[in-house]
């Protein structure tokens, strides 16, 4: 299972109703982070979550409204004693930027660590889950990022026996161990049919459409996109300023094939988005605005 949480769904600036870009998950007894908005700190404390579990934070780009919250964030997870380790990932020039911000931060009792990408798509494993990174288009250099559980196969008992495993190896070898007796090696693959569909998130905020968009986003079970404009007027300036309509993030939905789309990173301008959801439904039906500490739970299908 991964908990999902969208922390903040505004752009540009915090509204009294709309902190600013942020979402967590939580996988494994491990969250992940992505963005820092103005307002993160809130919205977790407002749902109940912990900070104690972020192990990683990714940064889409380095505009203050994704990035701004993350000072703050660092002084209370120093001051709740924490002392292991915090990954940081993110485009080029990460450690310069935070390093910048931590002036008024200047003191934690753990150590940031640093993972700069610098291709196109670039691929990160860590505690089971497989985070990938590709650039988009925006006016500054900015990433997406595409979050994987992977699932094995079902044991196959006929499998098994054919290949002569004793039987008390099998649990081992089906959560994915490797098993040596002697000069005899078992792997998991010996005991296990094809892979099986895992759990898939895709999040892309602050760019124009793009097929790589399109390309990492196939077959997610929750696409969330950037929607900074729901009025259809407003097209020229999205395509100005680098950002994306309702609409344009739609039919991205449709194209990947994923299952949810939840739309993020409105305009201080568009106050009810609800008001423009239904020409985005009759692109992509299952579609939903975003809202500030929106959640769900993501299963494998059974």
């Amino acid at each position: 299972m991964l908990d999902v949480c969208l922390l903040g769904c505004g752009g540009m600036m915090p509204l009294p109703y709309r902190s600013l870009t942020a979402l967590m998950m939580r996988y494994n007894g491990n969250s992940i982070l992505i963005d820092c908005g103005e307002g993160t700190q809130v919205s977790v404390k407002a749902q109940g979550w912990s900070f104690k579990p972020i192990d990683l934070i990714c940064f889409t780009h380095y505009h203050a409204d994704h990035i701004s919250g993350l000072p703050g964030l660092l002084l209370t997870m120093g001051n709740a004693e924490r002392t292991e380790p915090l990954l940081l990932a993110g485009p080029k020039g990460l450690e310069h930027v935070v390093n910048a911000l931590r002036v008024i931060a200047p003191e934690l009792p753990f150590p940031i660590q640093f993972h700069e990408w610098s291709g196109p798509y670039e691929v990160l494993e860590r505690n089971g889950y497989r985070l990938e990174a590709f650039k988009v288009n925006h006016n500054i250099l900015c990433y997406g990022y595409s979050i994987t559980i992977p699932r094995v196969g079902k044991f196959d008992l006929e499998r098994a026996k054919k290949a002569g495993i004793p039987q008390k190896y099998w649990s081992h070898l089906q959560k994915g161990e490797t098993i040596q007796e002697g000069e005899q090696m078992f792997t998991p693959d010996m005991v296990l049919g094809e892979e099986r569909k895992g759990i898939k998130l895709t999040y892309c905020t602050d760019s124009r459409p793009t097929p790589a968009i399109v390309n990492h986003a196939r077959g997610a079970d929750l696409f969330i996109c950037e929607g900074m404009y729901g009025e259809p007027e407003k097209e020229a300036k999205a395509v100005e300023y680098k950002h994306m309509t309702f609409e344009e993030a739609a039919v991205m939905a449709k194209e990947a094939q994923v299952k949810e789309l939840w739309l993020t990173h409105f305009s201080p301008s568009l106050v009810r988005a609800e008001e423009y959801m239904d020409s985005v439904r009759a692109v992509f039906p299952n579609s939903k605005a975003g809202r500030d500490r929106k959640c769900v739970e993501l299963h494998y299908d059974e």
